[in-house]
């Protein structure tokens, strides 16, 4: 198994995308927080700085936006096997597929953890930028800051592994890719706004993800501007919990899947 481990490391890292993919997911999560941080209280509408609680949650839970990047990185290295032709060879040398998408699982939990760990820190400078810039110290101190982060960066490793799983089922690249990309991007914020799936909502994606990286202020005041009724997010540990379950499951579809169909 270790060497199948190491076998998915080899071919993840074979090209510079994962590093670019890395550099724009740090970017955007340095972006997001310093950007928000030092403009939001100016804004129109105005938002909360960073020196405050409220100001602090938003800011961190802004890069729960971005987990749509690590589950397409999970998507793309499922349904690359087949794309490319590289399963058939693979099952051929590793008949016993199990092991074979549970190594991938293992190397993209550590891939997960690792996209999560350079969002996490890159958020933390710009929340520590955005501070300098207003001129006062963080609502929290750093152990505190330092737990939010890693949350966030919890929630983006259940999301590639929520990929991996979901390349499995489709395991047409592109599709995937629109489906997921889709869902995560439109229409899990869009259930938002219907008030008959409200008791629902903490147990979507989106609505764990936005519990367990603490953005129930930003969604609080998203859902006043539309006039509806702000969802009751779940805690931080119920909703880890939550997307730990996605992720469960979606492992399990990764590994049950390949076994009983054809490769091709």
């Amino acid at each position: 198994m270790t060497g199948l481990i190491g076998v998915e490391f080899a071919k993840f890292f074979a090209t510079r995308t994962w590093m670019w993919t890395g550099a724009l997911l740090a970017a955007a999560a340095f972006g997001l927080t310093a950007v928000v941080g030092v403009a939001g209280p100016t804004g129109t509408p105005p938002l909360p700085g960073p020196d405050t609680e409220e100001g602090l949650a938003i800011a961190v839970g802004l890069l729960g936006m971005l987990v749509i990047i690590p589950a397409l990185v999970g998507l793309t290295a499922m349904t690359g096997e087949y794309r490319y032709g590289t399963a058939v060879p693979t099952f051929l040398a590793v008949p016993r597929r199990w092991r074979v998408v549970a190594a991938k699982l293992a190397a993209f939990t550590a891939i997960g953890a690792g996209y999560g760990a350079a969002a996490a820190a890159a958020g933390g400078a710009g929340i520590a930028l955005a501070c300098a810039v207003l001129d006062a110290p963080p609502a929290a101190g750093t152990a505190a800051i330092a737990g939010a982060l890693a949350r966030a960066a919890l929630a983006m490793t259940a999301y590639t592994l929520i990929g991996v799983g979901f390349g499995a089922l489709v395991r047409n690249q592109l599709a995937g890719l629109a489906v997921l990309g889709g869902y995560l991007y439109f229409v899990d914020p869009l259930l938002s706004f219907f008030p008959v799936l409200g008791p629902l909502q903490p147990f979507l994606p989106r609505g764990a993800t936005d519990g367990l990286t603490g953005f129930g202020a930003m969604a609080d005041r998203v859902a006043a501007e539309a006039g509806i009724a702000s969802p009751d997010l779940l805690a931080p540990g119920p909703a880890a919990l939550v997307l730990l379950g996605y992720a469960l499951l979606a492992a399990a579809v990764a590994v049950a899947l390949p076994v009983r169909r054809d490769v091709l």
